[in-house]
């Protein structure tokens, strides 16, 4: 007696999908989605007020080359900027001023802090008119330290900044914070 080979029973709502679909097809979350594209596009208004800013500049040659992180477009406009990379000494006479810049930028917006002046005051901690550090009126995301640090070490911490922001949840139930 031959027996017949009978193909194994496919559930209803599973459907057959050609191989040149299936290798041109992503799937994946809308959160994931945008979270690509938002660190991915990172739009820093730079704060220099010493040498941390010549770091900064050099970035953006062609050594360390920002671009490879989508984070070439420097805007000076706090409106535009998604991004605030303070790179120096803040004295307690531009805290204000800092802290009027970073409620200025929309949501979502983060701070990178580069250098030991911004960090903790540097050399010219304990000084009547230095700021012991930027986080006691900015909420800082990645700090970078050094004197001055050097332009890899703000590309790695612009990664850092990266890997941050496709962790977070944009969309997901109301209220609900990550």
């Amino acid at each position: 007696m031959a027996t017949m080979d009978v193909p194994a029973a496919r559930p209803e709502n599973e459907i057959e999908i050609p191989p040149e679909v299936k290798q041109n097809v992503v799937v994946t979350s809308v959160n994931a989605l945008f979270n690509w594209a938002r660190s991915n596009a990172l739009w820093p208004f730079p704060l220099g007020t010493a040498c941390c800013a010549i770091e900064f500049m050099a970035v953006g040659a062609s050594r360390f080359d920002i671009s490879r992180f989508g984070a070439e477009v420097v805007r000076f406009s706090p409106r535009q900027a998604d991004v605030m990379l303070v790179a120096g000494t803040v004295t307690t006479k531009m805290a204000p001023v800092v802290r009027r810049i970073y409620d200025q930028m929309a949501e979502p917006k983060y701070v990178i802090a580069m250098g030991a002046c911004t960090i903790c005051g540097g050399p010219f901690q304990g000084s009547y008119s230095t700021v012991p550090g930027i986080d006691n009126f900015v909420p800082v995301d990645i700090h970078i330290p050094g004197c001055p640090p050097r332009p890899d070490a703000l590309l790695y911490g612009l990664m850092r900044l990266q890997e941050k922001v496709k962790q977070q949840r944009i969309i997901g139930t109301p209220g609900q914070r990550d």
